[in-house]
């Protein structure tokens, strides 16, 4: 019974990969591919990380998609998926230190280091243009 639960959860959550992943996000999937990430990756990053919820990941998903349009723009792109690929969103979880876990976000990364968080609370009730601003704010103010 658990084997069908999981086979149809991974068949629900494939649009939502491919929404980002047809965008240009690479997923990270295990918590090496994590590590490797972290370690060996320069500039600015926007992390991910991806999650069912319908009501904050279908605002975010878009929002995250539509903000690399702008000028100023995360020179790599990635995601991880809560619910789906646990330990490496755990992993990823393990660099954002101080910052609680939150299903949708999205880290904005200097190298290892987050200079922007956006929660789930900072998606829920808002507008897609707000969460799009946001991000676009943090882009100009960390890519000098």
């Amino acid at each position: 019974m658990m084997n069908a639960y999981e086979e149809y959860m991974r068949q629900m959550a494939q649009p939502m990969r491919n929404e980002l992943t047809n965008a240009g996000f690479s997923e990270l999937t295990t918590p090496e591919e994590v590590d490797h990430f972290m370690e060996n990756t320069e500039g600015t990053s926007l992390v991910f990380i991806n999650s069912v919820c319908g009501c904050a990941a279908g605002l975010a998903r878009p929002s995250a998609i539509y903000s690399l349009n702008h000028s100023a723009k995360p020179d790599n792109i990635v995601t991880v998926f809560a619910g789906q690929d646990k330990e490496a969103t755990a992993r990823m979880r393990d660099y954002f230190e101080g910052y609680p876990p939150s299903s949708p976000s999205m880290a904005l990364l200097k190298g290892k280091e987050v200079v922007h968080f956006i929660h789930r609370h900072d998606i829920e009730n808002h507008s897609a243009e707000e969460i799009v601003d946001n991000l676009v704010t943090a882009y100009d103010k960390n890519n000098k």
